[in-house]
């Protein structure tokens, strides 16, 4: 029996209806979620949204500065800026990356660290920018390249400006070098002004100046697509090229130098006393700085440190020496200007001194001794038993006090980065160092130039051009003067900065001038065999001992390894009447000053004194300084 089923059709358009009116308030609830969040992203965020939709569009790009040059004295360039030209591939062009290094590898040479720098650089950057494969490239490589080049799509030459220094070994040590930009540095420099720069100053001048010579970067607005890729340009603000340097640095005198001090190691630096200008500055052995410029190799950075000669090791700045009898001239002068000794005050030098009370003999340099010394001849001829007694007369205190007025001691502020300030001990200092009193004893060595004292030989000719000088010392500088966006394009000079040591008397000073002078040119005087009748010099003799020779043993330097033989000092200017030049040099385990170091500052002073190129530029300079 079949079952009837009955319909309600009022039901069925009840249930149509309210389906109808719930669907009807759940679209109007979302046209209205859609029209708000459309407010919201129109109105309220337009200006957030409309700079995402312009940086998808325009992209700024930084465009690097040109380097500023440096100069030397004759406006000869010792730092440049050189194209050098980059064999780069554009990994999205080429199908097999591997394969075409090995082809480009049978054409031009390409090495493993090469390939290394390659594959590191690749994944730092977008598919569709050029990485470097082999960096400065030789003419004949390039000509190869350029005849084959149909053979290699992707592939191409770049030009960038590398830095150079044409004449590395005579100026490494004063100029510096520029290097890759580390982790380190990326900390502390300010990243929007090394935008698209590689490189940085790392030492020396290159350091010292970096601010000055790194320039400004410009930038250029591009229009990109959405992967980034540079469809035109639209609009560029060039950079602005850094400052170049103009030094008081003499190459020929720098030559000089460096030839002088021959294989020796050691330093010699040469100040104008008129300007505090470094005509020379050399630190031997030296090394080359391009080879810092694009990278050096582990070999060869390892084949510098592990080097028994220390090349990268700046001497004249850092380099810290007992003084030696350098130092009496000024331990001389102490003892005139605080009224402890008279001219014509004599002591006698039996060839030793005893503290009284004490059985200790502190032995001078010749073993049958003086006699009867006064000053002069105590420096002429570098009597050591006349300074013990006048060193433990003057005190420590005094002694300190007096020494630190030219710059021993501390640092003297060339602007060359990297300088050590020597040491002068004093009471203070031994007690906090060593924990400790201060023993009469040891007054005595510092007279000498021995014990705790230490100086730097650029220390050593700033305090003897400051004498020269009469007690007017001028912090020593490299550089002359600028050029560039803030001097208008003109050469700037740099002021002086100048101090004055307080005199007790002209004629104190002229008393330790004319015993240096008798160094030279007295039958008596310890660098008698420099002498010359062109120009007066005044100079004094160094030996600093390397270690201690014992109460009881005798120093025989042909006994012992080089390694440990005494360092050789001279210091000198020139002429006495006006002086022009003070320098200081030194080489290590050199043995005698007057024999070894003392020749090596006459050439230096010929060059400076006896050419007239060199007296021309000299006399230019000094009338253009502020």
């Amino acid at each position: 029996m079949s079952k009837t089923i009955f319909k309600d059709p009022r039901q069925e358009r009840e249930l149509f209806v309210r389906r109808i009116v719930i669907s009807g308030i759940v679209s109007v609830i979302c046209i209205i979620g859609i029209l708000l969040r459309l407010i919201w992203l129109q109105i309220h965020n337009y200006d957030h949204f409309r700079t995402k939709s312009h940086d998808n569009r325009v992209k700024l790009e930084p465009i690097p500065p040109i380097r500023g040059l440096i100069y030397e004295a004759h406006h000869i360039p010792l730092a440049e800026n050189v194209p050098t030209y980059s064999l780069e591939i554009v990994p999205e062009k080429v199908a097999d990356v591997g394969k075409t290094i090995d082809e480009l590898r049978a054409l031009i040479p390409i090495s493993d660290r090469d390939i290394r720098r390659f594959k590191i650089q690749r994944k730092r950057r977008r598919r569709f920018d050029g990485v470097p494969l082999r960096e400065q490239l030789t003419e004949e490589e390039i000509a190869k390249f350029a005849v084959n080049s149909y053979r290699f799509v992707g592939v191409s030459i770049n030009v960038t400006m590398l830095r150079h220094y044409p004449l590395p070994r005579e100026s490494s040590h004063v100029l510096g070098y520029v290097g890759s930009i580390n982790e380190r540095e990326l900390k502390t420099i300010d990243t929007s002004r090394y935008s698209g720069t590689k490189h940085i100053g790392k030492s020396g001048l290159e350091k010292s100046y970096e601010d000055l010579l790194h320039g400004q970067v410009g930038m250029r607005q591009v229009e990109v697509n959405a992967r980034g890729r540079v469809l035109q340009e639209l609009e560029a603000h060039p950079p602005q090229q850094g400052h170049n340097l103009h030094l008081y640095l003499d190459l020929n005198l720098q030559r000089e130098a460096d030839r002088a001090l021959g294989e020796e190691s050691g330093a010699l630096v040469a100040i104008d006393p008129r300007t505090g200008g470094v005509l020379a500055l050399v630190s031997k052995p030296s090394y080359d700085p391009n080879l810092f410029v694009t990278g050096i190799s582990h070999e060869s950075y390892n084949s510098l440190t592990n080097s028994p000669e220390r090349p990268l090791y700046n001497r004249a700045l850092r380099g810290q020496y007992p003084p030696g009898s350098t130092v009496k001239p000024f331990v001389g002068l102490a003892g005139l200007e605080a009224g402890i000794i008279r001219p014509t005050d004599r002591v006698f030098c039996p060839g030793y001194y005893k503290i009284p009370g004490q059985d200790h003999k502190y032995r001078d340099w010749r073993k049958t001794g003086h006699g009867d010394t006064n000053i002069d001849s105590a420096i002429t001829e570098s009597c050591d038993v006349y300074f013990y007694v006048l060193a433990r007369n003057l005190g420590i205190d005094s002694l300190h006090d007096f020494l630190s007025q030219f710059s021993f001691g501390k640092a003297t502020g060339i602007d060359l980065s990297g300088e050590l300030g020597g040491l002068v001990p004093s009471r203070e200092w031994k007690r906090i160092r060593h924990k400790t009193s201060w023993y009469p004893g040891e007054t005595l060595i510092m007279g000498i130039g021995q014990g705790y004292m230490l100086a730097t030989p650029l220390q050593l000719a700033s305090a003897t051009a400051t004498l020269a000088a009469r007690g007017r010392f001028i912090r020593p500088r490299v550089v002359r003067a600028i050029e560039g966006p803030t001097t208008g394009g003109a050469v700037q000079e740099l002021p002086m900065e100048i101090t004055q040591i307080s005199r007790q008397s002209d004629q104190n000073w002229q008393t330790i001038i004319t015993a240096m002078q008798h160094v030279i040119e007295s039958s008596r005087g310890t660098a008698k065999s420099i002498a010359t009748s062109a120009y007066h010099i005044a100079g004094k003799t160094g030996t600093a001992q390397v270690f201690t020779v014992r109460q009881n043993e005798e120093y025989d330097e042909n006994k012992i390894h080089k390694k440990m033989r005494d360092h050789a000092l001279f210091v000198a200017f020139a002429p006495v009447e006006d002086p022009r030049i003070a320098i200081a040099v030194l080489v290590e385990n050199g043995g005698h000053g007057g024999a070894v170091a003392a020749p090596i500052a006459r050439r230096v002073m010929d060059m400076h004194l006896l050419h007239e190129d060199n007296f021309k530029l000299g006399t230019a300079i000094l009338d253009n300084v502020p």
